[in-house]
């Protein structure tokens, strides 16, 4: 399946998908292992540490510190990685309604990260601002 560039269509044909689960952000040294009870969904290295996305449910088990309670929502079209505007259209909306949003974009898909406790309102507005209207 070809990866879709046109801003129109990729807003046309995104549907919001929410996953199971509430993930946190850790960090750890950038020279230390990765816990081996913990499976990150996310690892970006920087110059600080490691950033790791996990499941809230690991971080409590491995004794990580974590922060930003958050749910997944993935955008279920498979968006270029060169795509212009569509993350840009979609975090404009949620910061409108006052929604922080940790945007990921993967090889298939963009993935968001909202707080758990606005998920509700983002997939409202999501589908709301974004589902095609029918005459």
């Amino acid at each position: 399946m070809q990866a879709e560039r046109d801003l129109t269509t990729l807003l046309k044909n995104m549907k919001p998908e929410l996953q199971p689960g509430i993930f946190v952000f850790c960090t750890i040294a950038t020279d230390a292992p990765i816990p081996a009870a913990v499976k990150p969904l996310l690892t970006f290295r920087e110059q600080e540490g490691t950033t790791l996305v996990i499941p809230r449910e690991e971080a409590q088990a491995a004794g990580l510190d974590h922060t930003f309670a958050s749910r997944l929502i993935t955008l279920t079209v498979h968006s270029a990685l060169d795509a212009v505007g569509f993350l840009a259209a979609i975090t404009a909306c949620l910061a409108d309604a006052g929604i922080s949003v940790n945007a990921v974009s993967a090889f298939h898909h963009d993935h968001l990260f909202v707080p758990a406790d606005r998920v509700d309102e983002a997939m409202a507005l999501l589908h709301d601002r974004f589902r095609p209207k029918h005459a």
